[in-house]
């Protein structure tokens, strides 16, 4: 197995990430990553394989574990109960719980309402020059999550503080300062939502919180602590994929003038999984391996925590055919940007509505939408966004 070397905080390599993709697969279906010391794959194959292997999971195991610094404790508290970091049975128990309140026909229901926010925000954009991701990229997301959780509008720029600064806490290059500002926002969360939790124990109403409170199955029903998680979890994790996914494929398809037509009813579905496969929000996810396994010829040794690419496996041309280019119309095939298997994303359905149903509605209202500045990504890794998208419509 051949060792590369990439520094994850190098600012070229954030910026453009895939060239050292490129060369890494072309290393065969592993690699070890030198400065992580760890496996790593962006083979499509290989990521498929182990998402779907039950040998392989998120809970770190018993010999691995170590303790959690006091000043960090407030977050990994309520990490303990997210259904992210866990394996059945636990999982099991609380994704079904979830899925009860998180349900298709919830989520279907919400397309109206999607399309009139997006209506609306357009509606407020300013003239001349402005930057579309602050203005409409993250206002979008975060408030359809407020709406399906059931919390005021007006806590939208709060959510969305607290979710990036916890978010930081998966970046590569962490410091103190970025632990520390995630705990303070994990506190003030967890103290919004418990408030709200209580509240609808007494006064349910027509919103998520209530109907996770009142999924039940078998007797089991979600403690306040795993409630109030899931919550956390739904916002962070949804609202941070669709924040970068909208903008990342605004900047493609204007990068591109890819045709109106790609945004029609009867190719949307493709422009949206083509925008998700090119240049995905989310670039690692990472798996234990709870025994000796041997995935495509390589035994992965038990207790070795492993490296999945997804933005690499994504561009495999094993799986695609001209893999690197932005095709719109190219056939509809699965691809790793919300995972695959037991932990398949639960909120993916969530995300691909709201880009299904507001980039249609963005570009019909602004057909001469174009960039005025160079865009560039956030300087963090493992998540690939754009700090802003600077635009004219006029």
């Amino acid at each position: 197995m051949q060792t590369l070397s990439q520094s994850p905080t190098d600012p070229a390599f954030v910026q453009d990430p895939y060239p050292f993709y490129e060369r890494a697969r072309t290393a065969g279906p592993f690699f070890r990553w030198a400065e992580y010391d760890r496996i790593s794959s962006g083979n499509f194959a290989a990521c498929n394989a182990i998402f779907r292997d039950r040998r392989f999971g998120r809970e770190v195991p018993a010999d691995k574990r170590s303790p959690v610094p006091d000043h960090l404790k407030p977050f990994y508290a309520v990490e303990a109960h997210s259904m992210l970091e866990l394996e059945p049975p636990r999982h099991t128990r609380l994704r079904s719980l979830v899925l009860r309140a998180f349900t298709s026909r919830r989520i279907a229901a919400l397309q109206p309402e999607i399309a009139q926010l997006t209506h609306d925000l357009i509606d407020a954009l300013p003239e001349g020059e402005f930057d579309l991701l602050r203005q409409f990229g993250q206002r979008l997301p975060v408030i359809v999550i407020a709406r399906l959780l059931g919390v005021p509008e007006n806590m939208a720029d709060d959510l969305l503080g607290w979710s990036n600064a916890m978010v930081g806490m998966y970046m590569a290059g962490r410091d103190r300062a970025r632990e520390d500002a995630a705990v303070a926002a994990t506190e003030a969360f967890v103290a919004f939502m418990r408030s709200y939790v209580d509240a609808r124990r007494g006064t349910p109403r027509d919103d998520l919180i209530s109907a996770l409170i009142a999924a039940e199955q078998e007797g089991e029903k979600l403690t306040t602590d795993e409630l109030i998680t899931t919550c956390i979890l739904l916002l962070n994790a949804g609202h941070e994929a669709t924040v970068h996914s909208l903008g990342n494929g605004v900047k493609r398809l204007l990068e591109t003038a890819t045709p109106p037509t790609a945004l029609r009813p009867d190719s949307v579905e493709a422009t949206v999984e083509e925008i998700l496969r090119h240049d995905p929000p989310l670039h690692i996810f990472t798996r234990w391996a709870y025994e000796d396994v041997e995935v495509m010829g390589t035994l992965i040794p038990k207790g070795t925590e492993v490296q999945l690419l997804l933005a690499a496996a994504n561009r495999d041309p094993g799986q695609w055919d001209a893999p690197d280019q932005f095709l719109p119309g190219r056939p509809v095939k699965p691809n790793l940007s919300f995972g695959m298997g037991l932990h398949f994303c639960v909120g993916a359905p969530l995300a691909r509505l709201e880009l299904q149903t507001a980039l249609p509605i963005l570009f019909d209202r602004l057909p001469r939408l174009r960039m005025t500045a160079p865009p560039s990504y956030g300087n963090v890794y493992h998540f690939h966004g754009l700090t802003r998208l600077m635009v004219r419509a006029d």
